[in-house]
């Protein structure tokens, strides 16, 4: 019996080697491969939480047709950020602070505003919060104008660590942290500005960015392509890691899907919840002068792969970076500051000078010397 246990203990040490692609053979179905189905179950009872922070620079835009003239004027909602979310998730989520006449007064985002829905589709349900930013860049100074952002992203962190460091937490924590920021830019057509590159910078460090650029139908076919170009070298030359990145655990699929994802960036996006007749069939989008504007063709712009690649592909992978990327980097600097901070205390209490008696120690409540035959005796008596 012993000699039968070494052997099987011998032959599993060999054939259990995951590098060399071996398996200990089963004599008999077990079952752990369920384990899968066991998963799913307990997530769609419990949900899943997506946190998007949408973030775009106001802008001037004027459009020129028959002696027309179009103008959104700064500080006012002219990205179109509500639309494209509703067109994303097929969902009313978002009120939209543009104008629909010249007569309503200007509105915009003055204030960082989370808006929550519970959305289900086939038996899943999504907690899905869309926060709003106010548009960066549009005051006289500038200066450190994203810090309002990264604090509200950096706070969620915060208060998750709160919850989960607590002696008596929940079985289940609220999840605020931010696990996607989509960073829209003007289609000026010609670069990203300054303030643009530094922004991007600060993001990258703490949420997973995906940057778009908004009502991509104002550029031709040509400048679009060429925008997209002048968009990634500059990005490419200032270092900013944009999502999705690449990890050890990708496989070759992985990796391809990965790479047909980067290529794709910055999506070029048009939003509409407008229903409008295309050859008989209703779809999502704009009827204009010179023709219609289809938010699901792919030759219109690239809404579709954006909404696979965020909803289809990428979803869990979105939550899970988040928590092993940007959180644990945020968990693991509060912890050394708090670890650098207790020691920085500890070394204030200490007696600057060595104790004038052999063997005693300095009382931090009384400040006279003892030794450690009183202590005893006081702990005694």
């Amino acid at each position: 019996m012993s000699t039968r246990m070494n052997s099987m203990s011998s032959n599993s040490s060999k054939t259990n080697d995951p590098k060399a692609g071996l398996y200990t053979q089963l004599g008999g179905y077990v079952g752990f491969d369920s384990i899968s189905e066991q998963i799913q179950k307990k997530f769609l009872k419990r949900g899943f939480h997506l946190n998007i922070i949408l973030v775009g620079k106001r802008y001037t835009f004027f459009l020129l047709f028959q002696l027309l003239i179009f103008l959104w004027f700064p500080g006012e909602s002219g990205m179109g950020k509500s639309t494209f979310v509703n067109t994303l998730f097929s969902a009313h989520l978002l009120d939209s602070k543009g104008r629909t006449s010249s007569a309503q007064p200007n509105r915009k985002t003055v204030n960082i505003e989370p808006v929550s829905h519970v959305l289900k589709e086939n038996g899943v349900k999504l907690r899905l919060t869309i926060v709003d930013t106010p548009g960066y860049g549009d005051q006289v100074n500038n200066e450190r104008c994203w810090e309002p952002i990264i604090t509200y992203i950096k706070d969620q962190h915060g208060a998750y660590l709160k919850k989960e460091l607590t002696a008596t937490r929940d079985r289940f924590i609220e999840d605020t942290r931010i696990h996607l920021c989509l960073f829209f830019i003007s289609p000026t057509g010609h670069s990203l500005k300054p303030i643009d590159i530094l922004v991007l910078q600060k993001l990258v460090e703490v949420v997973n960015v995906v940057p778009v650029i908004a009502k991509s139908d104002c550029l031709t076919p040509a400048e679009k392509i060429a925008f997209k170009n002048r968009i990634k070298t500059e990005i490419e030359y200032h270092g900013i890691n944009l999502y999705p990145y690449a990890s050890p655990e990708d496989d070759d699929d992985d990796r391809e899907i990965n790479q047909a994802i980067r290529d794709f960036l910055p999506f070029a996006i048009v939003g509409s919840e407008l229903l409008i007749d295309v050859d008989g069939a209703k779809v999502r989008g704009r009827k204009t002068r010179w023709g219609a504007i289809n938010v699901e063709d792919p030759e219109h712009c690239e809404f579709v792969q954006l909404r696979e690649f965020i909803t289809r592909s990428h979803l869990q992978d979105l939550i899970e970076t988040t928590q092993h990327r940007h959180y644990e980097s945020f968990r693991s600097q509060q912890i050394m500051a708090f670890t650098n901070a207790s020691q920085h205390s500890s070394r204030i209490a200490r007696p600057t000078s060595p104790p004038s008696h052999h063997g005693s120690y300095t009382s931090l409540s009384t400040g006279k010397p003892s030794s450690p035959g009183s202590m005893s005796h006081h702990n005694l008596g």
